[in-house]
């Protein structure tokens, strides 16, 4: 039997291999919180590789599904160290079921809808797929605040959700998935078809932009709620931000070019912007 403890380093190994950004901004919380935060990125992990990686992901969402139902009413469904130090999460701090759930049908949203229309509808597959995120870490991270900071933490994940569009744009269309707006790609004469020819020019910086800045006023609305989070969680929380927000400024600083690479900051510039955060 897998212990509590070697499930919560499965999942740190999970959040260390695929989110550094993650990894590094909390792992200035106490041991407790920062366990917490791994095991429910590892849920959540767990649930985008089925739908981008797995074999048969209907299938393999529909067993999830029934997995987790069967994980709220109290049982683990499986002797695997998500389940196991996610139930430890669970026994420990007041977690929004609801948000999990949403999670769940965020990702599922990627089965059947690969285009999309609008600014609105974009943001309402953020909501899914990453203010959940949030929403989910307000119990651990902030237990006395949590409705406090609900819509600050449904904005930054809306940003983070923008922010990934922005960046993915590439990898998005080999998984044959267009999240740029097609009303936002007209207004600026953009066409999709150009999009999959890769052209970067002043059409296609003026429809990234209209996104991106877009996500700095979520970002922006996330900063507002910022003091009301305990001293504990606020710097990781604000490093999450920082170091999320900063992604824009690297494909900035790369003349858009995201058909050439993934843009990402590096470890030296995050620890630049630790610096900047440390003595305000």
């Amino acid at each position: 039997m897998v212990t509590v403890q070697e499930s919560y380093s499965h999942c740190e190994e999970i959040i260390k291999v695929h989110s550094k950004t993650f990894y590094k901004a909390f792992s200035f919380l106490p041991e407790d919180k920062r366990r917490a935060v791994w095991a429910v990125y590892s849920f959540c992990r767990t649930v985008d590789d089925i739908i981008d990686e797995g074999d048969s992901p209907k299938e393999e969402l529909a067993v999830f599904k029934a997995e987790f139902n069967q994980f709220l009413k109290g049982e683990i469904p499986a002797a695997e160290p998500t389940w196991i130090a996610l139930q430890d999460v669970f026994q420990n701090f007041e977690m929004d079921h609801q948000a999990f759930l949403d999670m769940i049908k965020g990702q599922e949203m990627d089965l059947y809808k690969t285009h999309y229309d609008t600014i609105e509808e974009l943001q309402h597959y953020s909501y899914h797929v990453a203010s959940t995120v949030g929403l989910m870490l307000l119990p651990i991270l902030a237990p006395e605040q949590k409705e406090l900071l609900r819509e600050g933490a449904i904005s930054l994940g809306i940003g983070m959700q923008f922010t990934n569009v922005l960046r993915d744009i590439a990898e998005d269309l080999d998984r044959n998935r267009v999240y740029i707006p097609s009303t936002v790609m007209a207004e600026h004469g953009y066409t999709e078809d150009d999009l999959k020819k890769e052209v970067v020019d002043d059409r296609f910086i003026a429809v990234w932009e209209s996104i991106a800045l877009r996500a700095e006023v979520f970002y922006a609305k996330f900063n507002e709620t910022l003091e009301h989070y305990p001293i504990e969680s606020r710097m990781p929380v604000q490093l999450a931000a920082i170091y999320y927000r900063e992604i824009l400024n690297k494909v900035r600083k790369q003349n858009y070019k995201v058909f050439n690479g993934r843009a990402f900051v590096s470890s030296a510039e995050k620890g630049e912007l630790l610096k900047q955060v440390a003595v305000k």
